[in-house]
């Protein structure tokens, strides 16, 4: 029977692959070409006339099998879909013919980074890995100084409670330095003991006992000023400073005094009661951490000499508490500030011996080296950011500076001179220079100054208001 309607050619337009085979009464298969993956997927004619899937003929893979032979001489047409997916034309899928959630995280094999620009949405990131730095720490507090973070340089620290974050530049243990870097202000960074702008010395031995606070400048030479008073008249005291303030320690009066006087650097005022030592201490040293005090050694009461290390906060006024010990029991020595450690060196029993202690920790000082000569009553103890200066001393009296490293333990090197031998003065440290203000003999009212960088004879600076000797030195 000839097929009616349509001819093949247009019916094999579609894309299916198309199979012949003539019937000769008793061969019932016919391999096709491609694999339709189910008998629906193919259309077979007999001499045009379509048959009905499964009940006429059924495939299995590649194989189609017909219920009843074809009869002699009959045409048999196949025609078979594909069984994979048809590939849609190139820009013809649109986002409204993807279906919501249809395509999920096994389907998406990669993604650009330039693919991720502009402001992302607010997510969580808890699960978030395989990310490059150290990350945002969420904390309820500023960093400290001594934080160390595991993380070293890079990290950075989000004040939940304030808002403020902070970045770490400087990891040194012990010594770490977080920069602000949210809306407020305020870097976190070791304390620097070295003052910009001026000098202080307070108290001392004029002939009698003095009260006086001087002030210079440590610009270009000048003599000091008057910058007020103490609240009681002492000698052998001990100088420490803060940032804006200057603390003056104890000191010798019919009994040693256990009181700490504190002064602002900013304006010309007279000293205030902050509290008390443990005990009335003279002949004792300072340093300094920024946040606390510290008063080393000297001679209590009686004249028996310690070995005690005071702790006192510089924003508190409060009894100072013990913090340790110095190695020997020692008076008239020199005192001296690093970023995280103070030292003292020299003293009375004569000794050479240079001391290290750390200020968080309350344990004994360490030695730390050795100074150059046995030396007591020193002009004082000056700092550069890396190393300790002891200048002059007496038995005998000296005019020599020793220098020694705070980062190693080693003897002290020379660092030239005073301009004349000298003994029981008191120092005070710029950025970049060290000041030995008066002393003995002859109570004497000089002011001089040596470079921390170059070795040489240190020179005239200008005079205090008035000589003296065993007074105390701050900085600002």
């Amino acid at each position: 029977m000839p097929y009616i309607g349509k001819n093949l050619v247009g019916i094999l337009k579609d894309a299916r692959a198309s199979d012949t085979m003539t019937g000769d009464g008793s061969d019932t298969t016919l391999t096709l070409t491609d694999t339709p993956g189910s008998t629906n997927n193919v259309l077979v004619f007999i001499d045009g006339i379509r048959q009905t899937p499964v009940t006429d003929y059924t495939v299995m893979g590649n194989a189609l099998t017909f219920t009843t032979a074809p009869e002699a001489g009959v045409l048999v047409v196949a025609l078979t879909g594909s069984a994979s997916s048809i590939d849609p034309k190139m820009g013809s899928v649109t986002s409204m013919k993807i279906v919501d959630g249809m395509v999920g995280n096994a389907k998406i094999a990669a993604l650009s980074s330039s693919k991720l620009t502009g402001a992302l949405p607010a997510i969580s990131g808890a699960n978030l890995t395989n990310i490059s730095g150290t990350g945002i720490d969420n904390v309820t507090s500023d960093p400290t100084i001594s934080e160390n973070p595991s993380g070293g340089v890079g990290t950075i620290q989000l004040n939940q409670n304030s808002g403020e974050m902070f970045v770490c530049t400087d990891a040194t243990a012990g010594e770490n330095v977080w920069i602000n870097v949210g809306g407020g202000s305020g870097d976190i960074e070791p304390y620097s003991f070295q003052g910009t702008i001026a000098g202080f010395t307070t108290g001392g031995h004029t002939g009698a006992n003095s009260n006086i606070i001087d002030k210079f400048n440590f610009g270009s030479a000048n003599n000091a000023t008057d910058h007020g008073d103490l609240t009681f008249t002492t000698a052998f005291l001990a100088g420490a400073s803060s940032a804006t303030d200057g603390f003056a320690m104890g000191g010798a009066l019919a009994s040693n005094s256990n009181i700490i006087n504190k002064f602002p650097f900013a304006s010309q005022t007279n000293a205030t009661d902050h509290g008390d030592l443990s005990t009335g201490l003279a002949a004792q040293v300072g340093a300094s951490s920024g946040t606390h005090g510290f008063s080393m050694g000297g001679t209590i009461t009686g004249g028996a000499v310690t070995n005690i290390i005071n702790k006192f906060s510089v924003t508190s006024n409060t009894t100072a508490a013990d913090h340790g010990d110095i190695s020997v029991a020692r008076k008239n020595k020199s005192g001296h500030s690093a970023s995280a450690h103070g030292y003292t060196a020299g003293g009375n029993p004569l000794t050479n011996v240079i001391d290290k202690f750390a200020f968080v920790s309350n344990t004994t000082a360490t030695d730390h080296g050795d100074l150059t000569t046995n030396t007591e009553y020193p002009v004082g103890g000056q700092s550069s950011t890396t190393h300790g200066y002891h200048a002059g001393g007496g038995s005998p009296d000296k005019a020599n500076i020793n220098k020694f490293a705070f980062a190693s333990n080693t003897t002290a090197a020379a660092h030239g001179n005073l301009s004349a031998v000298r003994r029981a003065g008191t120092g005070q440290s710029s950025t970049t220079d060290g000041y030995a203000t008066g002393g003995q003999p002859s109570n004497t009212n000089v002011i001089e100054k040596f470079a921390f960088s170059t070795n040489s004879t240190a020179a005239d600076h200008g005079d205090l208001s008035v000589g003296r000797g065993y007074e105390a030195g701050q900085q600002y």
